[in-house]
């Protein structure tokens, strides 16, 4: 399974770490802007407000642009885990228009098909989860090739067919939905750097100003690192606190 380099840090300690690096950014910017006013009294504070007001937009910008990409792939495994499970029921349905044997052999794989599925979610199993669920694939592609064979041209294993083809063709969108459509690397190197840039430039401007640290820079801090740790959350496919629910698998599995 790919990885991520904040993949190995629990939402807890993506907030802290993301709440720490804010805050001495701003203690960073602080002490600069009191630098800078001891030995230049000629910078205006109104610019400096002026382009640290245009760096949070820009911050707050790239949040939501992020927020909504993360919102948008978890969006797509939750439906893509009830269409599957909606696959699963209608290729189960399906196999009573097949013949004895071959009919129960392939409801038994489907229950064990919707089995590893669900056992699929955690992130321990998930590579066992895909290799059986491949397998499982093919031993019901062989039933399916072995009623037309039995059958020519008869109805039933053609629609039979033709729904275990789109259960194989969702088992490749899952994986491409749930595994490898992350938000990229690039975004995320992008929106830290903007945030330690935003957090420094609100600290140079409460330092240049002569005013004193302000508990409001700890709520802007606090502020930006829930949302960025949520949107890290988002966007892990099975880890986190926001994890896709199976329910529509498991009671699919329960009618089997």
């Amino acid at each position: 399974m790919p990885s991520y380099p904040l993949d190995v840090l629990p939402f807890w300690a993506v907030l802290v770490a993301t709440a720490v690096i804010a805050w001495v950014a701003v203690e960073l910017g602080y002490r600069g802007g009191r630098k800078r006013r001891k030995h230049d009294r000629g910078e205006r504070g109104e610019s400096v407000l002026s382009i640290q007001g245009s760096i949070l937009a820009l911050l707050a910008f790239l949040l939501a642009i992020t927020f909504g990409m993360a919102v948008d792939r978890y969006a797509a495994r939750k439906a893509a885990v009830v269409t599957e499970a909606n696959a699963i029921g209608t290729c189960f349905l399906r196999a009573d228009l097949l013949r004895e044997p071959i009919a129960s052999e392939v409801r038994d794989l489907l229950r064990e098909y919707a089995d590893t599925r669900i056992a699929g979610a955690q992130p321990a199993t998930l590579q066992a989860a895909i290799l059986r669920s491949e397998e499982l694939q093919q031993a019901l592609w062989e039933r399916a090739v072995r009623s037309i064979d039995t059958e020519p041209g008869a109805l039933g294993p053609a629609l039979f067919t033709q729904s275990l083809n789109e259960l194989i063709d969702l088992h490749q969108v899952r994986i491409v939905a749930g595994l490898y459509n992350r938000i990229p690397i690039g975004i995320w190197v992008a929106l830290y750097s903007v945030s330690i840039l935003a957090m420094l430039s609100v600290g140079y401007g409460l330092g240049l100003s002569g005013s004193s640290r302000s508990m409001t820079t700890v709520a802007l801090a606090v502020a930006f690192s829930i949302v960025i740790a949520l949107v890290v959350d988002l966007d892990r496919p099975q880890a986190g606190m926001l994890t896709i629910s199976q329910r529509a698998m498991s009671d699919v599995r329960e009618s089997m």
